[in-house]
Order: C-alpha cells, then structure tokens, then sequence
C-alpha cells in the first residue's frame, strides 16, 4: 500500500455576534427649595434727641439706621415689628410711641416703609432700619438712656 496523501486541512472558524446593543437610561435628580430666608444683623441703630425733646430718631443728624443683611429664595415676607422691648430712665413716665421703618437695597429694591413687604424673587439684600420715638403734647424725652429693640422678621 501505499502511503496516502495525507492532507491537512486547516477550518477557520468565524464567530460572528452581533455587536452588543448598548443601553442608556437617563437618571432624574429632583429637588424642592422652600421658601427661606436668612436675616444677619450688620450694625446696630442709633437714635439722638430733636431740639425741642420730642423725638427720638435715628433719621435725625447724629443719629445711625440699623443695618441687616437678608438672604432669600423668594416667595416670603419681610416686616418689622412693633417695637414691644424699650428700657427708659425713671424719670421718663411719659407715653412715647414708637415707629420702626424700614427699606430694602441690593437684589430687592423697597423704599421706606412700615409695612410687610412681599420679596417674590431670590438674592441679597440690605434692609436699612430706622427707628423714631415721639412725644406728645407738652411731654418730652427725660435725660437719661433709652434702648429699644426693632424686630426685622421674614417669613
């Protein structure tokens, strides 16, 4: 016998897969921001007596607003207070009626007032407070320190 031939023959196997399917899904982020808002007081108010001793005021010359700073989301409030805390000398037994005002600068813009005023957007502001005490009839100021405290509140 004779020797075959012998053959050799080589298979190429291709594996052909279909390329993989990508996949993407988006992931939502979500968030509510409350109304909110952050009052930081910067300066203290200083009243000074009027000539004739019938008012206190920190509009008057010599006399210094209080300064607070006011950061907001928006949608809240902002106002003053009646002024309920006030320390006189004894010699003073007399009424006085108390004003606070106040006006907004910076992101918010509001001109002097007593009321509430609605602040519908965000930033940062300064709200200027004044502060005017006032005597009635014959009634004066009597020598001595008057302390008052002015609420600024938002909400």
């Amino acid at each position: 016998m004779g020797f075959g031939r012998l053959r050799v023959a080589t298979f190429s196997v291709v594996c052909a897969t279909a390329p993989a399917s990508a996949a993407t899904q988006g992931v939502l982020f979500e968030a509510t921001v409350s109304p909110v808002c952050t009052l930081t007081v910067g300066d203290n108010g200083l009243m000074v007596a009027s000539p004739d001793l019938q008012t206190l005021s920190s509009k008057l010359g010599g006399g210094g607003a209080g300064h607070v700073g006011l950061a907001t989301t928006g949608g809240v409030e902002i106002s003053v207070d009646p002024v309920t805390a006030v320390t006189v000398p004894p010699a003073d037994a007399t009424a006085t009626t108390w004003t606070p005002t106040y006006a907004l600068s910076g992101s918010h813009s509001v001109a002097e007032t007593g009321s509430a005023t609605q602040l519908d957007d965000p930033g940062s502001s300064t709200v200027t407070v004044h502060l005017v005490g006032t005597k009635s009839g014959a009634d004066s100021f009597a020598a001595g320190d008057y302390e008052a405290t002015v609420t600024v509140r938002c909400e």
